[in-house]
């Protein structure tokens, strides 16, 4: 008779789920202890990068990633990552590990009340009423964490592992299959709904970030000849970035959002909320005679879409379908608002114009960011993942590197901070085929610094350019708001680069133009192939603004 740890191997065999990121405690050491050699262990040096990197690979992979934390501890420090996860739509299969279950009465040390502790962010938490359910909970988690596209959580008692298994039916179906097909009728009403627009927008988000979507919207815009605009705070692109089409990001106040959609009829928001805000406005999303409609793959964000029309849909399949729709509608017609013509309606021009990149710092002139990612825009692969984690900066990222290919920018949905570290090297390791570089504030990089280490434990090739102003700037900025002096103090004393080094990282610092251009040069070139990740610190001034 197999143990219930080997049948639970087989049905991670079963779902892919071969790779285990994990920082383990002694809860869990009679599952690792041994572990067969076609299940690859990674190290992170604490739990949020454990669940940040697990994101990053599913994320990359499409596919459930699986994380093992150590009880009450380990699931406390992960908490963080885990929202992250959720709002990023992120498949991940979580165990817990908990004290042995023969005297979990007694509270013993290391015992852990885990179901509650994270909260509603994971989308399932089940602790097995017996050893011998192990396996089909794993198995019911991966299911959950596929089709609800979050963490699903199995807290499982230590001296489970070595129980013996059950020879039962099924726990859990061996495939799920969902459906995929868009519903015709749902279709013709969103085409109807465009079909009946003189002057329609796009809005689209995270969850289109998919190549079959990113085909049908392209078309769909192009056939409509109207503009598409990025989410506010997306996680992911949409749209291709650099596409004449492309409009740019969605201010996240009320003031500024009405003013940027007042001369459209009708928005349809395509895997995006409607809308995500940030500061609190009062007053109306959009102006009167502004129409609004969603699709979604995600239930919760069209019940709560304040729209005419929400619907719930297979996004890839449901946008080619509408795509081919539209195309079938409109081709014996001429329309004012085709490609590139004008039909004299108060509709900005569509075309997608990007600003002009600043000129180099004079001499004696500091850098700024926008100066680094300038310059990093000329030099990135068109395939490249950014992922992003430099809350003061992003609106400059935004509007000077665009994601040019699906997965081309990654980001944290839920705006915590200690993400794009982890996040970074599990996207490389999930899909080694990509460049991956990370753009993360001085600041933020503090969280997670940490998960330098795994990078170079297992040679993954990222470049993390680190944007150092030894301020907590978006905050200064705030309190600025506030007209009032900020308690905080900076940091300048602190090394990022120093800190890289001591994890064993190379890294390098630089604070001029000139030195900037030849690291740049010298790394990007190399970062397809590379396997040793590298940490450039760029000495940069707190700009003094910030719109977000």
């Amino acid at each position: 008779m197999p143990t219930v740890r080997e049948a639970a191997l087989d049905v991670m065999r079963r779902h892919d789920l071969t790779t285990v990121f994990a920082n383990p405690g002694s809860t869990e050491v009679p599952f690792l202890a041994g572990l067969p050699d076609d299940i690859r262990f990674v190290l992170a040096l604490h739990e949020g990068s454990v669940v940040g990197a697990a994101t990053g690979y599913a994320l990359a992979r499409g596919a459930p990633a699986l994380a093992l934390l150590h009880t009450t501890a380990g699931l406390g420090n992960a908490v963080g990552a885990l929202s992250t996860a959720r709002v990023n739509r992120a498949p991940l299969v979580v165990i817990v590990g908990q004290q042995d279950r023969r005297h979990l009465v007694q509270e013993p040390f290391l015992a852990g009340r885990l179901e509650q502790l994270a909260g509603d962010y994971p989308v399932r938490t089940e602790t097995p009423p017996r050893a011998q359910d192990v396996p089909g909970a794993i198995a019911r988690a991966a299911h959950a964490a596929r089709t609800m596209r979050g963490p699903a959580l199995v807290v499982v008692p230590m001296d489970d592992w070595a129980r013996p298994a059950e020879e039962l039916p099924l726990p859990a179906p061996g495939r799920l299959c969902l459906p995929a097909a868009a519903d015709a009728g749902d279709v013709r009403e969103v085409a109807a709904l465009l079909d009946a627009a003189a002057a329609p927008a796009l809005v689209v988000g995270a969850a289109a970030d998919h190549p079959v979507t990113w085909e049908a919207l392209t078309l769909l815009a192009e056939r409509l000849g109207c503009p598409v605009w990025q989410e506010s705070f997306g996680a992911r692109a949409g749209f291709p970035q650099d596409h004449r089409l492309f409009a740019g990001h969605l201010p996240a106040d009320r003031t500024r959002l009405r003013e940027t959609l007042g001369p459209y009829d009708l928005v349809l928001s395509v895997g995006a909320p409607v809308f995500r805000q940030y500061p609190y406005e009062e007053g109306p999303l959009v102006r009167p005679g502004t129409r609004l409609a969603v699709v979604t793959d995600d239930p919760a964000e069209a019940h709560r879409a304040p729209v005419e029309l929400a619907v719930v849909a297979a996004l890839p399949a449901f946008c080619t379908a509408l795509a081919e729709t539209a195309l079938a509608e409109t081709a014996d017609r001429t329309r004012g608002r085709a490609a590139g013509a004008d039909d004299g309606s108060d509709a900005p021009a569509p075309a997608g114009r990007r600003p002009e990149p600043p000129q180099p710092p004079g001499h004696g002139e500091p850098l700024r960011a926008a100066h680094v990612l300038a310059e990093l825009a000329r030099r990135l692969p068109a395939e490249t993942v950014l992922v992003e984690e430099t809350p003061s900066s992003r609106p400059d990222l935004h509007a000077l590197v665009p994601a040019r290919r699906p997965l081309g920018f990654l980001s944290a949905a839920m705006g915590a901070l200690g993400f794009a570290l982890p996040a970074a090297i599990g996207v490389r390791m999930g899909a080694p085929e990509r460049p991956v570089v990370a753009v993360v504030g001085d600041g933020s990089s503090l969280y997670q610094i940490q998960a330098l280490w795994t990078a170079v434990r297992y040679r993954v090739g990222v470049v993390f350019i680190v944007l150092a102003n030894g301020r907590y700037a978006i905050m200064d900025r705030l309190a600025d708001r506030h007209e009032d002096t900020a308690p905080w103090p900076g940091f300048e004393e602190v090394s990022v680069s120093g800190m890289a080094k001591a994890l064993g990282c190379s890294a390098r610092r630089v604070s001029g133009h000139a030195e900037l251009l030849s690291e740049l040069d010298t790394l990007l070139p190399e970062l397809p192939d590379s396997t040793r990740p590298l940490v450039l610190e760029v000495a940069v001034e707190a700009d003094e603004t910030f719109q977000p």
